[in-house]
């Protein structure tokens, strides 16, 4: 027996690779790639570690070269769904009752393969099926994914660690077991790391998973989910059915042991889910966690003492990196009358730089929206304030879907502060900006925080300190996370835990400890040693 004592030191964050030109993962990557395109690949529903081909398939197609199918993915029926739910069930036996250092040695070795044998495959997956550039994926799908599988063995430290204290006559201690049943996970299209993290973290408490990915995703999911096998993961711990997300969601939540649901997406989904949740919780044997991370409208406030250079590159990167297909992606902006000018010239002339296209091109800085769902939803924004008098188009606000989902970086100005553009959610590389008066900052900020429902993301950019703090303070429920003199894009794990709250989802921070204290239900166990034998209190007559 290994009565040791054991704990994970807090990891290093994986280091991201360079692939410049004529290095050994740049050529690694694209024999990947081009593997891949050729590849044809028939990808099956994978239930208690058995493949299911159900014969109801889906073409997987690059959205950069949308005529172009790579191969397809076979969607569940209510039939799998039933073997799914009862897998899951069985393997939590098993599963939970492992060591706690087994579960994280597997992430630990999940982690090793990513970041060695299958790196390029990760990244090449995560390329294609969601049109990522070579450094979008490689930051996300590579090196989160690995940071996401490391710290969760740590942060699992600290919470087994939390022992209460015991006094005379008692010994006190605390188990963090499992939730009683199965978790829900779905995950979204834009991040091959979050699909790793809603699944993982459930999985490295004891929780087994029942997992919904995104059809978009499909490609970098299955091949994460054979990873995970690999690296020893045991049959029915997690359950991949890819398929429609009504029949999905209709099965599993109907469950009286559905303990959980991890979830990232939109808010109209999350919402149709807690919905859902509700109507059923009379058929539950516990109420579920429920857990997630839905959209933003993510803003950067420029405060007159701000360095134009600054701002303009960092509105670059945090609006159009990834097509600005990211929940923190900057889509709004506050400026001050006096910066305008030279903002807006140095913002068009680096726009002016920015190459589009396949992500075979590396130079390439952005790439195709997800589908044509999305491509119609972002171009009816643009055309939207195209026909207003209230905004002007002052860069970009062209889109083509003939071969690829294409859509320009797009700038809009408005004198409209509660402009449509500025209050919902885009998902696209659109960005609005509102100049406000120098005197108005106060009303500005004020603006800011009231426009929009949610409250994941933002930024201030300040070279003074004290006003910077001051902003931060005003603006404390309008963002989860807060960024002074940064873009409002790209946490790291162990470092900016992420999350949000309003209508941006339930804030349980992935990349802490936070989010795995949703995935355990706590037992207090009090021992006596020298139990009571009489009722009576000592100042009580026996007489």
């Amino acid at each position: 027996m290994n009565n040791a004592i054991f704990n994970f030191n807090t990891p290093q964050n994986e280091p991201i690779l360079g692939y410049l030109k004529d290095s050994k993962e740049r050529k690694s990557l694209f024999e990947e790639l081009n593997r891949l395109q050729k590849s044809n690949i028939e990808i099956p529903c994978i239930i208690g570690g058995k493949e299911y081909f159900t014969g109801d398939t889906s073409e997987v197609t690059l959205p950069h070269d949308h005529k172009k199918s790579i191969g397809k993915f076979h969607k569940v029926t209510e039939r799998e769904l039933d073997i799914a739910i009862k897998s899951a069930l069985e393997a939590k036996k098993i599963w939970s009752e492992l060591s706690w250092t087994v579960r994280a040695s597997i992430l630990l070795k999940a982690a090793e393969l990513i970041s060695t044998k299958y790196r390029s495959l990760v990244n090449a997956a995560t390329m294609l099926g969601q049109s990522k550039n070579i450094y979008q994926s490689e930051i996300e799908a590579v090196c989160e994914t690995i940071d996401f599988l490391k710290y969760n063995a740590f942060f699992a430290t600290k919470i087994y660690e939390t022992q209460p204290k015991s006094s005379f006559n008692q010994l006190n201690k605390m188990e963090f077991r499992p939730l009683e049943g199965f978790v829900f996970s779905v995950s979204p299209f834009n991040f091959t790391a979050i699909a790793a993290n809603l699944n993982m973290a459930p999985v490295m408490m004891g929780n087994t998973t029942i997992w919904k990915p995104a059809s978009t995703a499909i490609l970098s999911n299955y091949y994460l989910m054979k990873i995970f096998m690999e690296a020893g993961m045991p049959a029915g711990v997690i359950n991949f059915v890819p398929g429609k997300g009504s029949l999905i969601g209709e099965k599993v939540l109907n469950d009286p042991l559905m303990a959980g649901v991890h979830f990232t997406g939109s808010n109209d989904t999350f919402n149709h889910l807690w919905r859902q949740v509700g109507q059923n919780l009379t058929k539950y044997r516990s109420y579920p966690r429920l857990v997630g991370e839905t959209g933003g409208k993510d803003f950067i406030f420029v405060h007159p003492s701000a360095d134009p250079q600054e701002v303009a590159a960092n509105a670059v990167k945090g609006a159009f990196e990834y097509q600005g297909q990211k929940c923190s992606a900057a889509s709004r902006m506050y400026i001050p009358s006096s910066l305008w000018p030279e903002i807006k010239k140095i913002l068009l002339d680096m726009c002016n730089d920015i190459k589009m296209g396949d992500v075979m091109d590396p130079d390439n800085y952005v790439n195709a929206v997800i589908d044509e769902s999305a491509f119609d939803n972002i171009t009816g924004y643009i055309e939207y304030a195209r026909s207003s008098g209230d905004a002007e188009i002052i860069f970009g606000g062209n889109a083509d879907k003939s071969e690829g989902y294409f859509v320009e970086p797009t700038i809009i100005e408005t004198t409209d502060p509660y402009f449509k553009t500025m209050q919902e959610e885009i998902f696209g590389p659109v960005l609005t900006i509102w100049v406000y008066q120098d005197g108005d900052i106060d009303k500005a900020v004020e603006i800011c925080d009231n426009t929009s429902p949610y409250g994941l993301t933002g930024a201030v950019f300040s070279k003074d300190r004290i006003a910077a703090s001051k902003i931060c303070e005003k603006l404390k429920y309008s963002a989860g996370n807060f960024y002074i003199n940064d873009k409002p894009t790209g946490s790291i794990v162990g470092l900016q835990p992420f999350g949000g709250s309003r209508a941006s989802g339930t804030n349980d921070k992935a990349g802490a400890e936070f989010n795995l204290f949703r995935w355990v239900s706590p037992r207090s166990i009090k021992e006596t040693f020298q139990p009571a034998t009489d009722f009576r209190y000592d100042y009580m007559s026996k007489g």
